[in-house]
């Protein structure tokens, strides 16, 4: 066999022309492009409030509800103060000491539900009969929740503007006094 017969000559400058034409990869394929999930924004919880919890009555208690009420004209912050209060107390059991039964919190089948209220005018929505005494909508100032079907030390705390709740500390984390 002649290597230099034509007939090898153009087979080899086919294959030549075929590479070139193909392309040379001398890299490996490049890894498939995966789309990541945006990092979800991380949540921003209001600093504990500096300020001194107002004084607070019970003003109904239904099963597991609880309905307390404070001055008309509380602060936001005095609300929070309210909500943490009963949240280290809760976890503490130490809420006798604030006139809201304990025993009333540990035997929560599973969970309890504080209702603040700025003053006594609206509390008594949740257990009116026919007109609601302030409106077709919810008017508590501030909710507590302590308790949950998964882990009965859940907690969560909110301090409500009409229909948008802010979130007070994140009901996911193990309660650590004072945090």
């Amino acid at each position: 066999m002649n290597l230099r017969s034509p007939w090898i000559a153009n087979l080899a400058a086919s294959g030549v022309l075929a590479m070139l034409a193909a392309g040379c990869k001398s890299s490996h394929p490049a890894a498939p492009v995966t789309q990541s999930k945006a990092a979800e924004p991380a949540v921003v919880y209001p600093a504990r409030p500096s300020v001194k919890p107002p004084a607070f009555k019970v003003f109904h208690t239904h099963d597991s509800i609880i309905t307390l009420v404070t001055k008309p004209d509380a602060t936001d912050d005095e609300i929070e103060a309210i909500l943490w209060q009963l949240r280290d107390a809760a976890h503490a059991r130490t809420l006798d000491s604030l006139k809201v039964s304990q025993k009333l919190v540990d035997d929560r089948k599973p969970l309890v539900w504080f209702h603040i209220y700025r003053g006594t005018k609206c509390a008594a929505e949740k257990y009116a009969d026919g007109a609601l005494p302030c409106g077709n909508h919810y008017n508590g100032a501030g909710d507590y929740t302590y308790g949950g079907y998964a882990n009965k030390e859940l907690d969560r705390g909110v301090i409500r503007d009409g229909d948008k709740e802010t979130e007070l500390w994140d009901s996911e984390k193990v309660y650590v006094k004072g945090s």
